[in-house]
């Protein structure tokens, strides 16, 4: 007789483990499927974003950003320290470390919690019945459960033109285990991974070129903020090329030659490594058997309701299986939602305030509308917009560029958007966030005190300069 469960979760990532934890607070028998085994050979939750995604792009854009500063940035500060070594092992090997720390805690607060884990692979079958194969076992057993969440994430998109190859073209994985700098270094893509990903071995000495396709750099940012963002990544040495259209590439021993055409005709550059970051994909072909009957768009995510029910009662589907931004705290807010909902409570996301960011430095983070979707929509508005280089604690540091913008509705006075290219942008966007979950209007942030000398100062100026009452920044005066 095949093991019961109330709950069964396929996919150990942020959404799939933050599903499984608040289901078995909830009270009920709990089983989430993880077949991932981390390069130490040993089992591993998580997902992609802990083992090969947020987490250790993380930690190399930090440990970068301090060889960068070690290098071009104390002197400013009366701090000289000589020639600076890298030693790309160790940084490596720190990476990891935190990588095993967090892993393993997730595997902790699994036993805390009384959530079984079974390591191996699932898939969905009709009548909600899991196929489960032990990472360790080549036959499958069937488990049953009243409720089944898909989590299963997502993966890297591979294309034709530029196929992986050893560790010469590699993906946003492989872009994370590199042993060395390379001395020119490829980058297809010119969106958040490949910014991040070039930006970590650009300050460690790499000459980053960035191909993207589309001619607009960053086209679901803000107008003003991605140009803004684009002359900053510029000026610290990033190449990027706009309408540059990858056209095939030729491995020839330890180089890459790629080829590309753009307004100026065919192209050629030819790197010491090349990164594909074009996107990803969902995990559904593996995922579902040809009988489980969950319907999929045209572009295989699956669809689900605003509660992130599949069209078979008692299925959900959650994170980058779904419609919406992939985002590892989206997918996780989701898995929350679905444990709570199967409980019988009412739990609602709201997915019009949910940050992106871009882990480069300066930051770039936006929540809510962009000015131009507020144009497109005929709705009045306005836009209050102030520099960090009006800020105080900016200037202090030594890190003033970049700006803060909020688009406003003109009639009643409710923040729509915010966007931050800048300094902390990660952790200033959030301010937005919680005004926009609160309804707040502009005003609500204009007459709050905030504490000075901080970059948050910057939010309320912005603020200000949505009915233009700025007071560190020069504005025109409202026509009356």
């Amino acid at each position: 007789m095949s093991e019961k469960y109330d709950v069964i979760v396929i996919g150990g990532g942020p959404g799939g483990y933050a599903a499984a934890i608040r289901a078995a607070q909830l009270g009920l028998k709990t089983a989430c499927i993880e077949k991932r085994i981390n390069k130490h050979g040993k089992p591993a939750l998580g997902g992609t974003c802990l083992n090969v995604g947020c987490i250790p792009s993380k930690a190399l854009l930090d440990s970068s950003w301090k060889y960068l500063e070690a290098n071009e940035k104390l002197a400013a500060h009366g701090i000289e320290v000589g020639k600076v070594k890298l030693d790309v092992a160790q940084m490596q090997k720190r990476k990891d470390d935190v990588v095993v720390q967090l892993t393993n805690g997730i595997s902790a607060l699994f036993q805390a919690n009384k959530v079984t884990w079974l390591q191996g692979t699932g898939r969905l079958l009709a009548n909600k019945q899991v196929e489960f194969t032990a990472n360790d076992k080549e036959e499958a057993e069937i488990l049953e459960a009243e409720h089944v969440i898909l989590a299963a994430g997502s993966v890297p998109v591979n294309i034709g033109v530029a196929p992986l190859k050893d560790d010469l073209v590699v993906d946003s994985t492989g872009a994370l285990e590199f042993d060395s700098v390379p001395k020119r270094l490829g980058v297809i893509g010119a969106g958040v991974i490949g910014l991040e990903l070039g930006s970590v071995w650009a300050r460690l000495g790499a000459e980053v070129i960035v191909l993207e396709a589309v001619d607009k750099f960053l086209p679901a940012v803000d107008a003003q903020v991605s140009k803004e963002a684009l002359k900053i990544f510029q000026k610290q040495g990033l190449d990027i090329r706009l309408g540059a259209r990858v056209t095939g590439s030729e491995v020839k021993g330890k180089k890459v030659t790629v080829s590309y055409s753009d307004a100026k005709g065919d192209q050629q550059e030819t790197f010491d490594r090349l990164i594909v970051a074009v996107g990803r994909r969902p995990v559904t072909e593996e995922l579902l058997s040809a009988d489980a009957g969950v319907s999929l768009d045209e572009r295989n995510y699956i669809y689900v309701d605003g509660q992130c029910r599949t069209n078979v009662p008692g299925v959900y589907a959650i994170g980058d299986l779904v419609r919406g931004p992939a985002l590892a705290h989206k997918a996780l807010e989701e898995g929350v939602m679905v444990a709570d909902v199967i409980a019988g409570e009412h739990t609602q996301i709201n997915y019009d305030a949910i940050a992106s960011v871009i882990y480069t430095h300066p930051e770039v983070a936006w929540v809510g509308k962009t000015e131009e979707e507020a144009k497109a929509s005929g709705e009045a508005y306005k836009t209050g917009v102030v520099p960090f280089a009006a800020n105080g604690r900016a200037l202090a540091a030594a890190d003033a560029e970049g700006l803060v913008k909020f688009v406003v509705d003109e009639k009643t006075d409710r923040v729509l958007g915010m966007h931050v290219v800048g300094p902390q942008a990660s952790e200033l966007i959030q301010q937005g966030v919680i005004a926009m979950e609160f309804g707040s209007t502009i005003e609500d942030l204009q007459l709050m005190v905030f504490s000075h000398p901080t970059l948050s100062e910057t939010v309320h100026e912005a603020a200000l300069a949505a009915d233009y009452r700025a007071i560190h920044i020069a504005q025109r005066r409202r026509k009356k």
